[in-house]
């Protein structure tokens, strides 16, 4: 006669319930033999998943972001989890991380990427998408199946609109302007102080605009389109360079290194190494009237043991709304007198190239989706985007219009297909149209 006996001890780690059997086989009242005893292992939850909105399974996630093409993806959560829930990057097994990820949206943008960058290209395209309003971030899409060395890029004058914004809220008009040349320098040290109330003037430094050339009398709105260095670094002057700074934190910019944002004279025109999740969700401020959203991929953490954590929207209003819409009207015109041209509804954009081609970048929005793309090289000004083949064709020199901005625009107009248009909120003419303080003679 063969008797069954089943020792199942319980034991809880981790939140997750771990049962393990141990079948031994013998007969009534006889040692078991050895080759006669037969002993299951303990079982074990399945390995760590990184999921998308829909509950598909990306990829499994240990903590560390090795390879692969959800590569991007993997190191926006592990930053979301260092930051709000560390104790759950300690490699503890059988957890479902659900993302914010749209299929529809990361394969709009991904296919966008591959289509203008070479996987084996040296320069490293990536692009994010928003949602205005609640900051999920719906796609994560990198060239690259690896982001080592990747610390960010700078986002040339996408960060104008910074400054833009600081000195509508300061009372200026769209209209508003002065005389700018083509070369500027700081007139002292004084001229520029940081949020700590230093001089970080630098007279001994010449800025220039991007074509080289420029001069007379120009408006907030005609310096916007144009994207003239030496107008906007007379503005931060004129506003405030922590105004400028402040503004932009409000919005959402922060450094991809984790440290403070470098507060310098050049500051609008985007000097900042940032990520483009920061670069779209500060344009997904300006979409959402001015409501920021920290931004997020990581919306719940649980396991099969019925262990849940959730990570809602955290927003306020960080800029008024008619502030935000003024801007908002500005960069429709950009959009709309660029090469882009636009995407067939409301949207609004501004591309950005670093002194030297450094990097490129290009971030825009409609009413229900921000985005932003940024090309470069990790090593910077050693591999700058000039006489490069990227994608298979040879450029003399790459500017945020040139790569970043079809890709914007190819991903942001298939992840919107079959959607509802929405609208805009119209500025408000009485209180930014036209001029007041500074109009032309």
């Amino acid at each position: 006669m063969i008797s069954l006996r089943v020792v199942i001890p319980a034991v809880v780690t981790a939140g997750v319930l771990i049962a393990a059997g141990v079948l031994v086989l013998g007969r009534d009242g006889d040692a078991e033999p050895a080759r006669e005893r037969l002993v299951r292992a303990a079982t074990t939850p399945g390995p760590t998943v990184l999921v998308d909105a829909r509950g598909t399974v990306l990829a499994e996630f240990t903590g560390e972001c090795g390879s692969g093409r959800y590569a991007y993806v993997c190191e926006r959560v592990r930053t979301e989890l260092e930051a709000n829930a560390p104790e759950l990057l300690t490699g503890k097994p059988g957890l479902t991380v659900r993302t914010a990820i749209d299929p529809r949206a990361q394969e709009a943008a991904q296919q966008a990427v591959d289509r203008y960058v070479g996987r084996a290209d040296e320069h490293l395209a990536l692009e994010a998408m928003v949602v205005p309003g609640s900051g999920e971030i719906r796609a994560l899409a990198a060239s690259h199946d690896e982001l080592r060395g990747y610390k960010g890029f700078q986002q040339g004058s996408t960060a104008m609109v910074y400054t833009l914004a600081a000195a509508l809220e300061g009372g200026l008009r769209i209209g508003d302007g002065f005389p700018f040349a083509a070369s500027y320098r700081a007139p002292t040290y004084a001229a520029f102080k940081n949020c700590k109330g230093q001089n970080v003037g630098d007279p001994t430094h010449s800025v220039l605009n991007f074509e080289r050339g420029g001069g007379g009398f120009t408006t907030l709105e005609s310096g916007t389109l144009a994207r003239q260095n030496t107008f906007f670094v007379q503005l931060t002057e004129r506003v405030g360079l922590c105004e400028s700074v402040r503004m932009a934190q409000r919005l959402g910019l922060e450094r991809a290194d984790g440290l403070r944002l470098q507060e310098f004279e050049t500051f609008a025109l985007g000097v900042n190494e940032v990520d483009p999740v920061a670069v779209a969700t500060t344009y997904a401020t300006l979409a959402a009237r001015g409501l920021h959203c920290a931004p997020r991929v990581v919306t719940e953490v649980s396991d099969r043991s019925g262990y849940r954590r959730s990570f809602p929207p955290r927003c306020e209003q960080a800029v008024e709304a008619p502030v935000a819409d003024a801007v908002t009207g500005v960069l429709e015109r950009a959009l709309a007198k660029g090469p882009l041209k636009g995407l067939g509804r409301d949207a609004a954009g501004m591309d950005g190239t670093m002194d030297s081609n450094v990097s490129a970048t290009y971030a825009g929005y409609t009413p229900a989706l921000a985005a932003a793309v940024a090309l470069g090289h990790p090593d910077g000004y050693r591999r700058p985007l000039t006489g490069v083949t990227i994608g298979g064709k040879r450029y003399a020199e790459v500017e945020g219009t040139t790569i970043p901005g079809p890709i914007w625009k190819d991903s942001m107009k298939a992840a919107l297909d079959g959607t509802g248009a929405t609208s805009f909120a119209p500025p408000d003419t009485t209180r930014f149209g036209g001029c007041s303080r500074a109009c032309a003679d």
